[in-house]
């Protein structure tokens, strides 16, 4: 993979993109592996560090928003001084900190690492998309963003597995231990054979106050919909969305914006196709965290087996998701983008009809067939996305696509979170609340498929991208 001065120009090309595309698949695989593994491991957390509820929900929430708060920032930085510099940072930032966490004492210690892995991890994912991008040339690269979400969708069904073998066998401490082998391998290669530079915006300036307003913003955002339906959330909700306003202004006037807002002001393939994204993530990524419940709960079955049950959908994600991004190579991107939808709309509306006695087999196709839409949509949408903008804002586009995911996940708990406050409230789920709760489940995938409905209009009206 290094350059060599007697190979030819294509082949020293094919090694940059080799390189560029292991390290960009790896990473995006041990963010969504680490996320999934350590969810197994939460009681074995719990019982060693002495940790209530709160806290434990908290080991998620602080690293989803130090992902948040970077995003935007670093992907700016990443344009103005240089991505790989800023990639190499985050992927020695997250190393760090999962080794750290390994050796965590208590809980607050914990969670500060978990918040400097989510900072990592903002920048490497911020900055690995529009690598990705620079590296490959448009005929080729949707295949590459294929590859690069479905290490995503392999990271989301390894790691329940692994994670469990891991606790199970070395405590839970040996899932922070095994991103030391695999960070630092990433870093290796992208240092000695990610050779070059991509830094498209060198004569702009960091604006520090547009960060600012994005961070405090972004905090009270995800920090609020984590609490709702507490006044408190409601609060913090309307404090950001406000925010978010006056950073949009801010950003029309400031010479040097870390938020091309022109983007979304003059560019519709990229605003639509955002959108689009936005609405798709809060449909569908509660799914999991719904079913999960739905089985072990009305169903009966033992995580174990429920695990199994809910693979169905990653698996078809990271088995057509590289197809679907070779596809958009060839075809226009919008359709199959919004085909993918259209048939995520098909499978909420199937689950709207669960009931208690709903048949097994017909519950595996049914989340087969939303992976196999969601992996239909998700590499053309980012193809589009990442097609419709010109390289000196492609780290800047990758960070507000990586927002729009966060934002659409966050989105999608809280939709579950408020229905089944209001329909089930603060009680154990029991055989005596079971009616509400299969309600509530019934409930939040109507919503879900409305907005997935919704999506697929800003999807197949976004423009021609060829």
């Amino acid at each position: 993979m290094r350059a060599n001065p007697e190979q030819s120009p294509a082949d020293n090309r094919s090694a940059l993109e080799r390189s560029a595309l292991f390290v960009a698949t790896l990473t995006s695989f041990m963010g969504p592996f680490m996320i999934s593994s350590v969810n197994v491991a939460l009681p074995a957390i719990q019982a060693d560090l002495q940790m209530n509820a709160v806290q434990l929900s908290w080991i998620a929430t602080s690293y989803l928003l130090a992902v948040a708060v970077v995003l935007l920032p670093a992907g700016k930085i990443a344009d103005i001084y240089g991505r790989k510099k800023v990639f190499t940072a985050g992927l020695i930032t997250y190393t760090l900190a999962s080794t750290a966490a390994a050796f965590a004492g208590n809980a607050i210690w914990l969670l500060v690492f978990r918040a400097m892995q989510g900072l990592g991890a903002g920048m490497f994912i911020t900055t690995g998309m529009a690598i990705l991008t620079s590296v490959f040339p448009p005929h080729k690269r949707g295949r590459a963003i294929g590859m690069y979400v479905a290490a995503v969708y392999v990271g989301l069904s390894v790691g329940p597995f692994a994670g469990g073998i891991l606790t199970q066998q070395f405590g839970w401490r040996s899932i922070f231990l095994i991103m030391l082998p695999l960070g630092v391998g990433s870093t290796g290669i992208t240092l000695f054979f990610l050779k070059g530079e991509w830094a498209d915006s060198r004569s702009r300036k960091l604006d520090v106050l547009g960060s600012l307003i994005y961070i405090v913003a972004i905090l009270s955002l995800i920090y609020g919909a984590t609490i709702l339906p507490s006044m408190t959330g409601c609060i913090l909700l309307t404090i950001g969305l406000a925010g978010l306003v006056f950073f949009f202004r801010q950003q029309n006037r400031t010479p040097h914006p870390i938020f091309e807002v022109s983007l979304f002001v003059e560019n519709r393939t990229f605003t639509f196709s955002s959108l689009a994204a936005l609405l798709n993530y809060s449909a569908t990524f509660a799914v999991t965290f719904l079913m999960s419940l739905y089985l072990q709960y009305l169903k009966g079955m033992p995580p174990r087996t429920a695990g199994l049950l809910l693979m169905a959908q990653p698996v078809m994600m990271a088995i057509f998701s590289p197809l679907a991004g070779r596809l958009s190579d060839r075809l226009e991107p919008r359709l199959l983008a919004s085909a993918g939808m259209a048939i995520t709309v098909l499978g909420m509306l199937v689950f709207t009809q669960l009931q208690t006695d709903s048949e097994l087999v017909g519950i595996v196709c049914t989340l087969a067939l939303l992976g196999f839409g969601f992996a239909l949509f998700s590499a053309p949408n980012m193809s589009a996305i990442m097609g419709s903008v010109t390289k000196e804002q492609y780290g800047i586009a990758s960070g507000a696509v990586a927002t729009m995911r966060l934002m659409g996940q966050m989105m999608s708990m809280a939709i579950a979170t408020v229905v089944l406050a209001l329909l089930v409230g603060h009680e154990a789920i029991g055989p005596e609340n079971y009616d509400r709760f299969l309600l509530s489940i019934r409930t939040v995938f109507t919503l879900s498929a409305a907005l997935c409905g919704i999506g697929v209009y800003f999807s197949l009206f976004r423009g021609r991208l060829r």
